[in-house]
């Protein structure tokens, strides 16, 4: 393949729109700037925003990773990877955040702190928050200019006023530099605040919206909140006040993906960013711990202190009082998202 297209498979001209949309993008944080989006050998909606600025920026020599939602293995990761090898002559790629030079994403943002010297690539969905309360692009693009967002102020009070909390877990809007608000892709809301004086240049593209953003290095970045509701990010500690530790490396730092073991049917958790964790597991056993090894009370031992296993948690969870009707911070978390889907699906 590499014989019978350019480098990067889109041709010159593509690939120079692409970089002057970029700058543009870098010079004014957190405006949507429209591009041409080409066709891409894959579904829009797939990445193919994403996709576009990595083929226009990706040099030769340069080392890139790719994940989705945390992991290098996952199919979108895994075929977007093939893809760039066999359009990208002389590349390397890696699944180390610490070796990358350009980071494409879905997602998520690596757990490991950014270098001044690396790029991180976002594939967005939708890249307009103004689209929860306003169908029309036009009035959307006037509502930014003026930078006027009460109406999506509006729209986090009536969360608070249903559920006691604002309920969005993903897309969280955030205010850039002080005017334009963005959608900063499907990321949780536990990565928001890694956008916030970044050492490294973040580029999100929307390949079917025909849009791209930036937020650059060391730029103010400041989720929407109120002052008596301030922005909070995902709480990962059990009934108990107990900080849940990752069943396979036993990080206690990192966002945490719910599962469900096959065999027990219990809930385990365990880091989402596979690089994050391979490495935590690492620095366990170098220095002398057996990453999720269990102790003589069933525990496993994190940090220092001892953490409950998983059947002594679930005895606990269910001789707990249960209410009809009650809401846990998981099911509020799963109303917002399924409130969140169902309005942009109106919108579109």
């Amino acid at each position: 393949m590499s014989a019978a297209y350019p480098f990067g498979f889109l041709d010159e001209y593509a690939k120079k729109e692409v970089r002057r949309t970029a700058l543009k993008a870098v010079a004014i944080p957190g405006y949507q700037v429209p591009y041409s989006s080409r066709e891409m050998p894959m579904g829009r909606g797939f990445g193919t925003g994403g996709l576009q600025l990595t083929l226009a920026l990706l040099g030769k020599g340069e080392t890139l990773k790719v994940i989705d939602q945390g992991s290098d293995d996952s199919v979108n990761a895994v075929n977007l990877r093939s893809f760039i090898e066999m359009t990208c002559d002389d590349i390397n790629t890696t699944t180390s955040t610490e070796e990358a030079d350009v980071i494409q994403s879905r997602h998520r943002i690596p757990e490991k702190a950014l270098r001044e010297d690396q790029l991180i690539v976002l594939q967005v969905p939708y890249p307009d928050p103004l689209v929860v309360v306003e169908a029309s692009e036009d009035k959307r693009k006037m509502l930014h200019g003026e930078a006027d967002y009460s109406r999506l102020l509006v729209k986090l009070y009536e969360d608070i006023v249903k559920f006691d909390e604002i309920t969005i877990s993903h897309r969280y809007p955030t205010r850039i530099n002080d005017h334009y608000v963005i959608d900063p892709s499907p990321i949780p809301r536990w990565d928001v605040p890694k956008l916030h004086q970044s050492k490294a240049l973040i580029l999100l593209g929307a390949g079917r919206e025909k849009k791209i953003y930036a937020v650059p290095p060391y730029t103010k970045a400041e989720p929407l909140a109120f002052e008596d509701v301030p922005f909070r990010v995902e709480d990962f500690t059990d009934e108990h006040g107990v900080r849940r530790a990752c069943q396979r490396c036993g990080c206690t730092s990192s966002f945490l993906d719910e599962f469900v073991d096959s065999k027990t049917g219990n809930k385990i958790y365990q880091c989402s960013d596979t690089d994050w964790c391979d490495e935590q597991g690492s620095s366990n056993v170098a220095g002398g711990r057996t990453p999720g090894a269990m102790d003589e009370q069933g525990g496993s031992n994190v940090a220092g202190g001892t953490t409950p296993g998983m059947e002594e948690v679930e005895q606990r969870r269910e001789q707990l009082p249960r209410t009809p009707g009650e809401m846990n911070e998981q099911t509020v978390l799963s109303v917002g998202i399924n409130k969140v889907e169902v309005v942009n699906g109106q919108g579109a």
